[in-house]
Protein backbone atom coordinates (compact mmCIF):
# COMPACT_ATOMS: atom_id res chain seq x y z
CA UNK A 1 0.00 0.00 0.00
CA UNK A 2 1.02 3.65 -0.32
CA UNK A 3 1.83 4.54 3.26
CA UNK A 4 2.31 8.01 4.69
CA UNK A 5 6.05 7.26 4.91
CA UNK A 6 6.19 6.25 1.25
CA UNK A 7 4.20 9.31 0.29
CA UNK A 8 6.64 11.54 2.14
CA UNK A 9 9.50 9.81 0.32
CA UNK A 10 7.77 10.69 -2.94
CA UNK A 11 7.40 14.29 -1.86
CA UNK A 12 11.08 14.43 -1.04
CA UNK A 13 11.98 13.25 -4.52
CA UNK A 14 12.70 9.62 -3.74
CA UNK A 15 11.42 6.68 -5.77
CA UNK A 16 9.71 3.89 -3.89
CA UNK A 17 10.60 0.60 -5.55
CA UNK A 18 9.88 -1.92 -2.81
CA UNK A 19 6.11 -1.58 -2.77
CA UNK A 20 4.41 -2.60 -6.01
CA UNK A 21 1.37 -0.52 -5.23
CA UNK A 22 3.58 2.51 -4.79
CA UNK A 23 4.86 1.94 -8.31
CA UNK A 24 1.25 1.85 -9.46
CA UNK A 25 0.69 5.12 -7.63
CA UNK A 26 3.52 6.71 -9.58
CA UNK A 27 2.26 5.39 -12.92
CA UNK A 28 -1.33 6.44 -12.29
CA UNK A 29 -0.43 9.96 -11.22
CA UNK A 30 1.70 11.09 -14.13
CA UNK A 31 0.94 14.22 -16.16
CA UNK A 32 -2.33 14.20 -18.08
CA UNK A 33 -1.92 13.15 -21.70
CA UNK A 34 -5.48 14.25 -22.51
CA UNK A 35 -4.67 17.84 -21.50
CA UNK A 36 -1.90 17.85 -24.09
CA UNK A 37 -3.94 16.46 -26.96
CA UNK A 38 -3.85 19.80 -28.90
CA UNK A 39 -0.09 19.38 -29.35
CA UNK A 40 -0.75 16.07 -31.11
CA UNK A 41 -3.67 17.38 -33.16
CA UNK A 42 -1.94 20.51 -34.49
CA UNK A 43 -2.29 20.76 -38.27
CA UNK A 44 -5.01 18.09 -38.57
CA UNK A 45 -7.91 20.19 -39.84
CA UNK A 46 -9.51 20.58 -43.26
CA UNK A 47 -9.70 24.40 -43.22
CA UNK A 48 -6.23 25.92 -43.69
CA UNK A 49 -7.10 28.67 -41.18
CA UNK A 50 -7.90 26.08 -38.54
CA UNK A 51 -4.64 24.33 -39.29
CA UNK A 52 -2.77 27.60 -38.70
CA UNK A 53 -4.80 28.35 -35.56
CA UNK A 54 -4.10 24.90 -34.14
CA UNK A 55 -0.41 25.84 -34.06
CA UNK A 56 -1.03 29.41 -32.88
CA UNK A 57 -2.83 28.25 -29.73
CA UNK A 58 0.41 26.58 -28.63
CA UNK A 59 1.95 30.03 -28.06
CA UNK A 60 3.50 30.98 -24.70
CA UNK A 61 1.28 33.24 -22.61
CA UNK A 62 1.12 34.50 -19.01
CA UNK A 63 -0.01 31.89 -16.47
CA UNK A 64 -1.12 29.75 -19.42
CA UNK A 65 -4.44 31.60 -19.50
CA UNK A 66 -4.70 31.19 -23.30
CA UNK A 67 -6.68 34.47 -23.57
CA UNK A 68 -7.61 34.12 -27.23
CA UNK A 69 -10.89 34.12 -29.15
CA UNK A 70 -11.20 33.83 -32.93
CA UNK A 71 -14.02 34.35 -35.40
CA UNK A 72 -13.60 32.86 -38.88
CA UNK A 73 -14.68 35.38 -41.53
CA UNK A 74 -15.61 34.33 -45.06
CA UNK A 75 -13.23 31.91 -46.73
CA UNK A 76 -9.92 33.69 -46.27
CA UNK A 77 -9.94 35.77 -43.08
CA UNK A 78 -10.46 35.79 -39.34
CA UNK A 79 -10.87 38.28 -36.49
CA UNK A 80 -8.78 37.82 -33.36
CA UNK A 81 -10.07 39.00 -29.97
CA UNK A 82 -8.80 38.94 -26.38
CA UNK A 83 -10.86 36.87 -23.97
CA UNK A 84 -12.11 39.35 -21.33
CA UNK A 85 -12.56 36.54 -18.79
CA UNK A 86 -8.89 35.53 -18.94
CA UNK A 87 -6.88 38.37 -17.44
CA UNK A 88 -4.58 38.93 -14.47
CA UNK A 89 -5.92 42.06 -12.76
CA UNK A 90 -3.63 41.78 -9.73
CA UNK A 91 -0.25 41.26 -11.41
CA UNK A 92 -1.05 42.61 -14.88
CA UNK A 93 -3.40 45.52 -14.14
CA UNK A 94 -2.94 47.19 -17.55
CA UNK A 95 -3.09 43.93 -19.56
CA UNK A 96 0.42 44.45 -20.90
CA UNK A 97 1.50 40.85 -20.41
CA UNK A 98 -1.77 39.53 -21.81
CA UNK A 99 -1.16 41.63 -24.93
CA UNK A 100 2.36 40.21 -25.27
CA UNK A 101 0.83 36.71 -25.20
CA UNK A 102 -1.54 37.76 -27.98
CA UNK A 103 1.46 38.87 -30.01
CA UNK A 104 3.05 35.43 -29.60
CA UNK A 105 -0.21 33.86 -30.85
CA UNK A 106 -0.21 36.06 -33.97
CA UNK A 107 3.41 35.23 -34.78
CA UNK A 108 2.81 31.48 -34.59
CA UNK A 109 -0.29 31.99 -36.75
CA UNK A 110 1.90 33.75 -39.32
CA UNK A 111 4.54 31.01 -39.25
CA UNK A 112 1.97 28.23 -39.62
CA UNK A 113 0.25 30.00 -42.53
CA UNK A 114 3.60 30.64 -44.25
CA UNK A 115 4.37 26.92 -44.03
CA UNK A 116 1.52 26.42 -46.55
CA UNK A 117 2.47 29.46 -48.64
CA UNK A 118 -0.09 31.87 -47.17
CA UNK A 119 0.91 35.41 -46.36
CA UNK A 120 -0.92 37.11 -43.46
CA UNK A 121 -2.13 40.67 -43.72
CA UNK A 122 -2.63 42.05 -40.21
CA UNK A 123 -4.84 45.02 -39.42
CA UNK A 124 -4.01 45.57 -35.75
CA UNK A 125 -6.55 47.15 -33.38
CA UNK A 126 -8.94 48.15 -36.18
CA UNK A 127 -11.36 49.69 -33.66
CA UNK A 128 -8.64 51.41 -31.64
CA UNK A 129 -7.06 50.65 -28.26
CA UNK A 130 -5.91 52.29 -25.07
CA UNK A 131 -3.03 51.56 -22.72
CA UNK A 132 -5.03 51.33 -19.50
CA UNK A 133 -7.02 48.23 -20.41
CA UNK A 134 -7.27 45.69 -23.19
CA UNK A 135 -10.98 45.84 -24.00
CA UNK A 136 -12.98 43.17 -25.82
CA UNK A 137 -12.57 44.96 -29.16
CA UNK A 138 -10.65 43.11 -31.89
CA UNK A 139 -6.89 42.88 -31.63
CA UNK A 140 -6.51 42.10 -35.31
CA UNK A 141 -8.26 41.33 -38.55
CA UNK A 142 -6.19 38.76 -40.40
CA UNK A 143 -6.48 38.11 -44.13
CA UNK A 144 -4.69 35.15 -45.68
CA UNK A 145 -3.00 35.63 -49.04
CA UNK A 146 -2.26 32.42 -50.99
CA UNK A 147 1.14 32.17 -52.62
CA UNK A 148 2.50 35.20 -50.75
CA UNK A 149 4.88 33.63 -48.22
CA UNK A 150 7.75 31.17 -47.96
CA UNK A 151 8.20 28.75 -45.05
CA UNK A 152 10.22 30.02 -42.10
CA UNK A 153 12.81 27.54 -40.72
CA UNK A 154 11.70 28.40 -37.17
CA UNK A 155 8.36 26.70 -37.79
CA UNK A 156 10.03 23.29 -37.43
CA UNK A 157 10.50 24.06 -33.72
CA UNK A 158 6.87 24.93 -32.88
CA UNK A 159 5.88 21.51 -31.54
CA UNK A 160 9.16 21.22 -29.58
CA UNK A 161 8.98 24.70 -28.03
CA UNK A 162 8.75 24.88 -24.25
CA UNK A 163 9.08 27.34 -21.39
CA UNK A 164 11.68 25.49 -19.36
CA UNK A 165 10.80 26.14 -15.71
CA UNK A 166 13.44 23.90 -14.20
CA UNK A 167 16.82 24.26 -12.53
CA UNK A 168 19.46 24.80 -15.22
CA UNK A 169 22.77 22.97 -15.44
CA UNK A 170 25.96 24.69 -14.19
CA UNK A 171 27.11 25.30 -17.75
CA UNK A 172 27.63 28.70 -19.34
CA UNK A 173 25.80 29.56 -22.55
CA UNK A 174 28.18 30.00 -25.45
CA UNK A 175 28.52 33.58 -26.78
CA UNK A 176 27.66 32.52 -30.33
CA UNK A 177 24.35 31.07 -29.14
CA UNK A 178 23.51 34.25 -27.25
CA UNK A 179 24.35 36.23 -30.38
CA UNK A 180 22.03 34.02 -32.42
CA UNK A 181 19.19 34.75 -29.99
CA UNK A 182 19.83 38.48 -30.32
CA UNK A 183 19.82 38.26 -34.10
CA UNK A 184 16.61 36.24 -34.17
CA UNK A 185 14.75 38.53 -31.77
CA UNK A 186 15.81 41.83 -33.31
CA UNK A 187 12.62 42.15 -35.34
CA UNK A 188 9.44 44.21 -35.21
CA UNK A 189 11.26 47.17 -33.69
CA UNK A 190 12.51 45.34 -30.59
CA UNK A 191 15.89 45.85 -28.96
CA UNK A 192 17.35 42.63 -27.58
CA UNK A 193 20.25 42.50 -25.17
CA UNK A 194 21.92 39.62 -23.36
CA UNK A 195 24.44 38.90 -20.68
CA UNK A 196 26.27 35.67 -20.05
CA UNK A 197 27.44 34.55 -16.62
CA UNK A 198 28.76 37.98 -15.59
CA UNK A 199 28.44 40.22 -12.52
CA UNK A 200 25.37 41.71 -14.23
CA UNK A 201 23.82 38.24 -14.41
CA UNK A 202 24.49 37.82 -10.68
CA UNK A 203 22.57 41.04 -10.00
CA UNK A 204 19.72 39.89 -12.22
CA UNK A 205 19.58 36.51 -10.50
CA UNK A 206 19.15 38.20 -7.14
CA UNK A 207 16.72 40.80 -8.46
CA UNK A 208 14.48 38.26 -10.21
CA UNK A 209 14.47 36.09 -7.09
CA UNK A 210 13.52 39.04 -4.87
CA UNK A 211 10.71 39.96 -7.29
CA UNK A 212 9.37 36.41 -7.29
CA UNK A 213 9.51 36.27 -3.49
CA UNK A 214 7.70 39.60 -3.23
CA UNK A 215 4.91 38.44 -5.52
CA UNK A 216 4.26 35.19 -3.68
CA UNK A 217 4.41 36.80 -0.22
CA UNK A 218 1.98 39.57 -1.19
CA UNK A 219 -1.45 38.18 -0.36
CA UNK A 220 -3.53 39.32 -3.32
CA UNK A 221 -0.92 38.70 -6.01
CA UNK A 222 -0.13 35.22 -4.70
CA UNK A 223 -3.82 34.42 -4.43
CA UNK A 224 -4.25 35.25 -8.11
CA UNK A 225 -1.77 32.49 -8.94
CA UNK A 226 -3.19 30.04 -6.40
CA UNK A 227 -6.66 30.45 -7.89
CA UNK A 228 -5.24 29.43 -11.27
CA UNK A 229 -3.45 26.32 -10.03
CA UNK A 230 -4.62 22.94 -11.30
CA UNK A 231 -3.48 20.43 -8.70
CA UNK A 232 -3.18 16.85 -9.90
CA UNK A 233 -3.81 15.18 -13.25
CA UNK A 234 -7.59 15.18 -12.87
CA UNK A 235 -7.80 18.95 -12.36
CA UNK A 236 -5.40 19.52 -15.23
CA UNK A 237 -7.45 17.28 -17.50
CA UNK A 238 -10.69 19.05 -16.57
CA UNK A 239 -9.15 22.54 -16.86
CA UNK A 240 -6.19 22.40 -19.28
CA UNK A 241 -5.04 25.94 -18.59
CA UNK A 242 -3.55 27.90 -15.70
CA UNK A 243 -0.62 26.68 -13.61
CA UNK A 244 -0.40 22.89 -13.77
CA UNK A 245 0.92 21.02 -10.73
CA UNK A 246 1.18 17.37 -11.71
CA UNK A 247 3.12 14.20 -11.16
CA UNK A 248 3.47 11.63 -8.37
CA UNK A 249 5.11 14.02 -5.90
CA UNK A 250 2.24 16.50 -6.29
CA UNK A 251 -0.31 13.69 -5.96
CA UNK A 252 1.46 12.43 -2.84
CA UNK A 253 1.58 15.91 -1.35
CA UNK A 254 -2.11 16.34 -2.09
CA UNK A 255 -2.85 12.99 -0.44
CA UNK A 256 -1.26 13.99 2.88
CA UNK A 257 -2.58 17.56 2.80
CA UNK A 258 0.72 19.29 2.03
CA UNK A 259 -0.24 20.46 -1.46
CA UNK A 260 -3.58 22.21 -1.71
CA UNK A 261 -4.77 25.75 -2.33
CA UNK A 262 -4.93 26.58 1.35
CA UNK A 263 -1.33 25.56 2.03
CA UNK A 264 -0.02 27.22 -1.14
CA UNK A 265 -1.67 30.48 -0.06
CA UNK A 266 -0.17 30.25 3.45
CA UNK A 267 3.46 31.48 3.71
CA UNK A 268 3.90 29.54 6.97
CA UNK A 269 2.98 26.15 5.49
CA UNK A 270 5.47 23.44 4.57
CA UNK A 271 4.13 23.28 1.01
CA UNK A 272 4.59 27.00 0.52
CA UNK A 273 8.14 26.94 1.89
CA UNK A 274 9.05 23.96 -0.28
CA UNK A 275 7.75 25.77 -3.36
CA UNK A 276 9.66 28.91 -2.44
CA UNK A 277 12.91 26.98 -2.07
CA UNK A 278 12.32 25.31 -5.43
CA UNK A 279 11.93 28.67 -7.16
CA UNK A 280 15.01 30.07 -5.49
CA UNK A 281 16.99 27.19 -6.93
CA UNK A 282 15.56 27.93 -10.36
CA UNK A 283 16.42 31.62 -10.13
CA UNK A 284 19.97 31.06 -8.97
CA UNK A 285 20.65 28.49 -11.70
CA UNK A 286 20.30 31.04 -14.52
CA UNK A 287 23.53 31.17 -16.55
CA UNK A 288 22.45 34.01 -18.83
CA UNK A 289 19.67 36.55 -19.24
CA UNK A 290 18.15 38.30 -22.20
CA UNK A 291 15.69 41.18 -22.26
CA UNK A 292 13.45 42.94 -24.75
CA UNK A 293 12.85 46.69 -24.73
CA UNK A 294 10.87 49.13 -26.83
CA UNK A 295 9.21 52.54 -26.53
CA UNK A 296 5.86 51.09 -25.32
CA UNK A 297 3.92 53.95 -26.84
CA UNK A 298 1.06 51.76 -28.05
CA UNK A 299 -0.47 48.31 -27.80
CA UNK A 300 1.28 47.52 -31.07
CA UNK A 301 4.63 47.71 -29.23
CA UNK A 302 3.41 45.03 -26.82
CA UNK A 303 2.09 42.84 -29.64
CA UNK A 304 5.45 43.17 -31.39
CA UNK A 305 7.30 42.22 -28.19
CA UNK A 306 5.30 39.00 -28.07
CA UNK A 307 6.03 38.27 -31.72
CA UNK A 308 9.74 38.79 -31.19
CA UNK A 309 9.79 36.76 -27.97
CA UNK A 310 8.23 33.63 -29.46
CA UNK A 311 10.82 33.74 -32.23
CA UNK A 312 13.51 33.83 -29.56
CA UNK A 313 11.87 30.88 -27.86
CA UNK A 314 11.85 28.90 -31.10
CA UNK A 315 15.49 29.75 -31.79
CA UNK A 316 16.46 28.70 -28.26
CA UNK A 317 14.72 25.39 -28.90
CA UNK A 318 16.73 24.93 -32.09
CA UNK A 319 19.95 25.67 -30.18
CA UNK A 320 19.16 23.22 -27.39
CA UNK A 321 18.72 25.96 -24.78
CA UNK A 322 16.19 26.33 -22.00
CA UNK A 323 14.40 29.66 -21.85
CA UNK A 324 12.03 30.92 -19.16
CA UNK A 325 10.37 34.36 -18.85
CA UNK A 326 10.88 35.67 -15.34
CA UNK A 327 9.33 39.10 -15.50
CA UNK A 328 7.81 39.70 -12.06
CA UNK A 329 10.06 42.75 -11.60
CA UNK A 330 8.48 44.30 -14.71
CA UNK A 331 4.94 44.18 -13.35
CA UNK A 332 3.04 47.35 -12.53
CA UNK A 333 1.26 46.78 -9.23
CA UNK A 334 2.21 49.10 -6.33
CA UNK A 335 4.21 46.70 -4.15
CA UNK A 336 6.55 45.93 -7.06
CA UNK A 337 7.44 49.57 -7.73
CA UNK A 338 10.87 49.61 -6.02
CA UNK A 339 12.09 46.52 -7.91
CA UNK A 340 10.47 47.74 -11.13
CA UNK A 341 12.49 50.95 -10.86
CA UNK A 342 15.64 49.07 -9.91
CA UNK A 343 15.57 46.75 -12.91
CA UNK A 344 14.79 49.60 -15.30
CA UNK A 345 17.68 51.62 -13.85
CA UNK A 346 19.94 48.61 -14.23
CA UNK A 347 19.19 47.52 -17.82
CA UNK A 348 16.31 49.61 -19.19
CA UNK A 349 18.39 52.38 -20.80
CA UNK A 350 15.39 54.69 -20.80
CA UNK A 351 13.14 52.20 -22.62
CA UNK A 352 10.33 49.97 -21.39
CA UNK A 353 11.42 46.47 -20.45
CA UNK A 354 8.82 44.14 -21.92
CA UNK A 355 10.41 40.77 -21.16
CA UNK A 356 13.19 39.54 -18.87
CA UNK A 357 14.18 35.95 -19.55
CA UNK A 358 16.59 33.49 -17.97
CA UNK A 359 18.56 31.25 -20.32
CA UNK A 360 20.53 28.07 -19.75
CA UNK A 361 20.75 24.34 -20.29
CA UNK A 362 17.78 22.62 -18.74
CA UNK A 363 16.36 19.09 -18.66
CA UNK A 364 13.78 17.95 -21.17
CA UNK A 365 10.28 19.03 -20.16
CA UNK A 366 6.85 18.11 -21.44
CA UNK A 367 4.44 20.47 -23.14
CA UNK A 368 2.01 22.56 -21.11
CA UNK A 369 -1.72 21.81 -21.33
CA UNK A 370 -3.91 23.49 -23.94
CA UNK A 371 -7.69 23.88 -24.25
CA UNK A 372 -7.91 22.95 -27.92
CA UNK A 373 -9.12 24.82 -30.97
CA UNK A 374 -12.87 24.65 -30.39
CA UNK A 375 -12.49 26.43 -27.05
CA UNK A 376 -11.20 29.51 -28.90
CA UNK A 377 -13.66 29.68 -31.81
CA UNK A 378 -16.66 32.00 -31.57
Amino acid sequence: MVTRRNVLMLIGGGTVLAAGSAGGFVLSNGPSTEARRPWREAGRYDDFRKRALSYALLAPNPHNLQPWKVELVGDDALTFYPDPDRKLPATDPFDRQITIGCGAFLELLRLAAAEEGYGTELDLFPEGSNMSSLASAPIAHVRFLPGQADPDPLFTQVLKRRSNKEVYAPKDVEPDKLAALVQTGTVYGQKIEVTGNTPLAAKLRELTWQAHKLEVTTDYTNQESVDLMRIGAREVRENPDGIELEGPMIAAGKLVGMVNRESLADPTSAGFKQGLAMYEGMAMSARAFLWLTNDDTSRRDQIDAGRAYVRLNLKATELGLGIHPWSQSLQEYPEMTPLYEEVHDLIGEGKRLQMLVRVGYGPDVIATPRRGLNAHLV
